[in-house]
C-alpha cells in the first residue's frame, strides 16, 4: 500500500525516536512516502512560527501524520501564541481533530512496574476516547477579573454524537464493550452527554454499553483496571482519566495515541511523553510509544491491521526479553531497542 506520511520529528529526542521508528515501520510498510513537516520548537527556529505556513500547506499531501515530541525549556518564555504547544493546537485544529484515542496497556513482563500491585494492573488493556474540542476548556463565557472567574462548560448533541460513534466504531473492534463516563447526577452537560449516548448505541445493538459517573470511574481504574475496555468521555474528565489510566502501565515511555477526525482528513498519530530533553543527543530515549503509534496509524487511517499487529506482538517480544531502555529499568539504548524490534518483525514477516 503507498501512502505519504507528514513526519514530524520536532524537538528533543524527536529526531532520535524517529529514526528508531523509520527502521521498524519500513518493514511492514516498505511502500509509504515521508514528507518532514516542521513544527514546535525547530519550527520556531527556523521561521519563528510553531506552525508555519509551509507545514499547513504540505498537510495537503500527506495521508497521516506521524509526531515525535515537540517543545523545550528554552521556549517557555514566549509569548504563549508563540511557544510550541500553540503548534500543535494549531495543527490539530487545521486537521479536524475531535477524538483523543489514548490506549493503556499493560505488558506481562513489565507489569512490577506499575505503582499498583502486578495482580491488579495484569492483564490491562483499556482505550480511553476522549472528546477534544468541546467542554469546559473551550466554552464561553470564560473570564478572570482577579476576584472572580468563570469556565462554561458547553455541548451541543451533535458534538457528543459524533465521539460517540467514534468509541461505538472501537469497541466493535475489540471486546464489544463501552462504558460512557459523565457527572450526569450533577450536571445538565453530563444529562445531554448521556442521552446522546444512549441514543447513538441503538446503532450498536452488538455493544454492550454502561454508564459510570466520573468520580467513581477514576477510583475503579485504581480498584479494578480489567473491568473497563473502552470508555468515552468528555474533554475534561478524559484529561483527567487518560493520565490516570496512563499511569497504570508504570512508564509514560510505552503510551501511544491518536488524534483523529470524520476520516475526511488526515488523523495524527504521537507518543504520550514529551521532548526529555534533559537526554536528548544520548541514544538513552524509549522509542517504543512512537513505535506503537505508528502501529495505530497502520490500524486506523489505512486498516492494515495485520501490519499493526506485527508492530505490537514485536513489542511485546522486545520487552520480555528484557530489552528494556533506562525508563524502564534497563540499561538498552535507543538503537538496541529499535534493531531488536527489527528482528522481531522480520521473524514474523518471514513466518507468516
Amino acid at each position: 500500500m503507498s501512502k505519504t506520511i507528514g513526519l514530524i520529528s520536532g524537538d528533543g529526542i524527536g529526531p532520535e525516536i524517529t529514526e528508531a521508528t523509520l527502521l521498524v515501520l519500513k518493514e511492514v510498510a516498505p511502500d509509504f512516502k515521508y514528507i518532514d513537516l516542521d513544527l514546535g520548537g525547530v519550527a520556531i527556529d527556523k521561521t519563528g512560527s510553531p506552525f508555519p505556513d509551509e507545514t499547513k500547506a504540505k498537510l495537503k499531501e500527506v495521508d497521516a501524520v506521524l509526531m515525535a515530541a515537540i517543545g523545550g525549556p528554552q521556549y517557555d518564555n514566549l509569548p504563549r501564541d508563540k511557544r510550541p504547544e500553540t503548534g500543535l493546537l494549531a495543527l490539530r485544529k487545521e486537521l479536524q481533530t475531535f477524538a483523543n484515542i489514548r490506549p493503556a496497556r499493560v505488558f506481562d513482563s513489565l507489569a512490577n512496574l506499575s505503582s499498583l500491585k502486578p495482580e491488579i494492573v495484569r492483564g490491562t488493556d483499556l482505550v480511553v476516547v476522549r472528546e477534544l474540542t468541546g467542554g469546559i476548556y473551550f466554552g464561553q463565557p470564560s473570564s478572570n477579573d482577579g476576584n472572580r472567574a468563570l469556565n462554561t462548560m458547553v455541548y451541543e448533541k451533535s458534538e457528543v454524537t459524533r465521539i460517540a460513534h467514534v468509541a461505538f466504531c472501537l469497541a466493535r473492534k475489540r471486546s464489544k464493550r463501552l462504558c460512557s463516563v459523565d457527572k450526569s447526577n450533577v450536571l445538565n452537560v453530563s444529562q445531554l452527554w448521556r442521552d446522546a449516548v444512549i441514543e447513538v448505541s441503538k446503532d450498536y445493538p452488538d455493544v454492550e454499553l454502561s454508564h459510570m459517573y466520573v468520580d467513581n470511574a477514576a477510583m475503579q481504574l485504581i480498584k479494578d483496571p480489567k473491568q473497563f475496555d473502552v470508555i468515552v468521555t468528555s474533554n475534561l474528565f478524559g484529561d483527567i482519566l487518560s493520565d490516570e489510566s496512563a499511569m497504570l502501565t508504570g512508564s509514560i515511555g510505552l503510551l501511544p495515541s491518536a488524534s483523529t477526525g470524520d476520516g475526511s482528513l488526515p488523523g495524527l498519530y504521537e507518543p504520550v511523553h514529551g521532548s526529555a530533553p534533559d537526554i536528548a543527543g544520548q541514544g538513552l530515549a524509549n522509542p517504543i510509544a512512537m513505535v506503537l503509534s505508528a502501529a495505530m496509524m497502520l490500524r486506523l487511517s489505512f486498516d492494515m491491521s495485520k501490519e499493526a499487529a506485527i508492530l505490537e506482538a514485536a513489542v511485546e517480544a522486545v520487552l520480555a526479553q528484557g530489552i528494556l531502555t533506562g525508563d524502564l529499568g534497563g540499561t538498552a539504548k535507543t538503537k538496541d531497542v529499535s534493531e531488536a524490534l527489527v528482528v522481531e518483525v522480520k521473524l514474523a514477516l518471514t513466518n507468516a
